[in-house]
């Protein structure tokens, strides 16, 4: 298809592809297995591709659409021959995600308001979720926005202090209460700061786990009615935050925050140290929600603006290609 003749940002490609080193390996052992001694894909072969999805964790529903998908171009074609399936298999799921909203990002942008651009941003603890901010907040002051962080993860000590080592890292201001305080305050506080600032970008830091769902529930309610009353339409993004290596782990965290509030976007952490890069095309699919940011490295700059035409591209691709 035409959409993979485009040129990427070598730097940003390399990244990816280091990035995605490991998923890549696993999928391309597992794919020579499914069509060692095949010239062509029959069921036998779509059998081992399905096995070859399921253990890359896309998850089951996901790789059955992708299986009925080169299912229906075999039926079409009559006959396609397995050193076409890299290929076939880089369409179908740059097409899969693209009907879960994934665009084809490249910058840090955020759409230009008349007050500032808040997103909230949610998740348990340990997947990343405030290192993302820091790096989020890097990503949008490199682009030329003025950004200001709300430190509203205020049940636990180490989430305040790391978020200002990250705003000074990024050089950008905070605004905390520190730990107990009230996170709603915190949130209220945070944007009447940037308002007064006139920013253009808030990140809000907010718990990653309470007692129970219906806490995280009433908390993040009680955050968002809260902000309103300083800007209206706040928060313009709800973004989740998932750590990759985990797996399915991270589609059932997922179904909890999606549950417990609107999440808008999404972001895959550590993507880098797994071989379960296969997560994030499950997660796009099965939420139809779209993937915003992944993570790649541990690097300031290893936080990426996903491309779905990119991840495929560099997830399929044979070296040969």
């Amino acid at each position: 298809m035409s959409f993979f003749k485009k040129i990427f940002s070598r730097e940003k490609k390399e990244t990816l592809d280091k990035g995605l080193e490991k998923t890549k390996t696993s999928v391309f052992s597992k794919l020579s297995k499914a069509i060692a001694g095949k010239s062509k894909v029959d069921d036998e072969v779509l059998d081992n591709l399905e096995e070859v999805l399921v253990s890359s964790d896309v998850g089951v529903e996901t790789t059955l659409k992708i299986i009925e998908r080169i299912e229906a171009r075999v039926a079409k074609d009559k006959y396609l021959g397995t050193d076409e399936l890299h290929g076939i298999l880089k369409e179908e799921i740059a097409s899969l995600l693209s009907e879960s909203n994934s665009e084809d990002g490249s910058e840090f942008t955020v759409p230009k308001r008349d007050v500032p651009h808040v997103i909230m941003v949610v998740g348990v603890n340990g997947v990343g979720k405030t290192t993302t901010i820091g790096k989020l907040a890097h990503q949008f002051k490199s682009a030329g926005n003025k950004v200001v962080l709300g430190a509203a993860d205020t049940f636990r000590a180490a989430a305040v202090d790391q978020l200002i080592i990250w705003s000074e890292r990024a050089g950008v201001p905070i605004v905390s209460q520190g730990m107990n305080a009230d996170p709603a305050s915190v949130a209220y506080d945070t944007l009447q700061s940037a308002v007064s600032q006139n920013a253009d970008v808030v990140l809000i830091d907010t718990a990653g786990r309470l007692h129970n769902k219906v806490n995280l529930m009433n908390e993040l309610s009680k955050i968002k009615r809260v902000m309103q009353k300083v800007i209206p339409d706040a928060p313009h993004e709800v973004l989740l935050v998932l750590d990759g290596s985990t797996g399915q782990n991270a589609i059932e965290q997922a179904k909890q925050f999606t549950k417990a509030t609107e999440v808008t976007a999404l972001a895959l952490t550590k993507i880098d140290g797994t071989a379960k890069g296969g997560v994030v095309i499950g997660i796009s699919d099965q939420f139809k929600i779209p993937v915003k940011y992944i993570g790649v490295g541990e690097g300031i700059n290893d936080l990426q603006v996903f491309n779905r035409i990119e991840f495929v591209d560099s997830l399929f691709s044979s070296d040969k290609a």
